[in-house]
């Protein structure tokens, strides 16, 4: 999709200094929860841009970004700033670590990066398939949704910074039907974090270069 405008349905707090926006889906808007979008927006008037992922199952109608708040930055203070109304200009989708029908995932998340892992795992359950989430952030985001999966049959594992890791992912694999090499692993962070979740899954016997990876910068 090239640059179009679109409209914001809602703009959400879903932890400390976290947001969700709903936005909605341009027309022929297609879209798999994983990928990213440019946004861009006008601050100062200067145009600026940034890339978020899409946290929502699914594009219909409306779909949803997870953003994380620096108080410092120049593009998430206005984005928390949105109402109902506001528009945004979105390009995409773009990137490589979307869910594709997999029958068993398993989710490595760090901070933000929990946004699209609650989206691909809520979609892989409604399509009848098994979903694992492993989680380590002191102060958690989406909480709701992650008590909505566990209700809904997932298996979801919430961390703090001294947990292991490691110890967290190979339960998680152990609660889903298949084996590891079955089983689609995606890893959403920041670097430290990605380095972190490599070495989990090869410490549970899995490949880590089969994991869909995305870095948050």
């Amino acid at each position: 999709m090239e640059e179009t405008p679109a409209e914001v349905n809602e703009v959400r707090d879903v932890g400390p200094d976290a947001i969700a926006l709903d936005i909605e889906s341009p027309d022929d808007f297609d879209a798999a929860p994983g990928q990213f979008i440019k946004v861009t927006l006008t601050v100062d008037g200067d145009e600026e841009s940034r890339f978020y992922t899409i946290s929502s199952p699914s594009v219909e109608d409306t779909f949803e970004m997870t953003v994380g708040i620096d108080s410092d930055g120049e593009v998430s203070p206005q984005l928390r700033a949105l109402s109902a109304g506001d528009e945004l200009v979105l390009s995409g989708p773009y990137g490589n670590a979307y869910y594709e029908e997999e029958d068993q995932v398993c989710l490595i998340a760090g901070g933000p990066g929990i946004g699209p892992s609650v989206g691909i795992a809520e979609r892989a359950l409604t399509d009848g398939g098994e979903a694992a989430v492993v989680y380590r952030d002191d102060d958690p985001i989406h909480r709701e949704r992650l008590e909505t999966l566990t209700a809904d049959g997932g298996d979801v594992r919430v961390l703090d910074s001294e947990s292991s890791l490691s110890t967290a992912v190979r339960a998680s694999l152990d609660t889903l039907s298949g084996d590891i090499e079955t089983t689609q692993v995606f890893v959403y962070g920041f670097a430290e974090f990605l380095d972190d979740a490599m070495d989990a899954i090869e410490r549970a016997g899995g490949e880590p270069d089969g994991a869909k990876v995305e870095n948050f910068g």
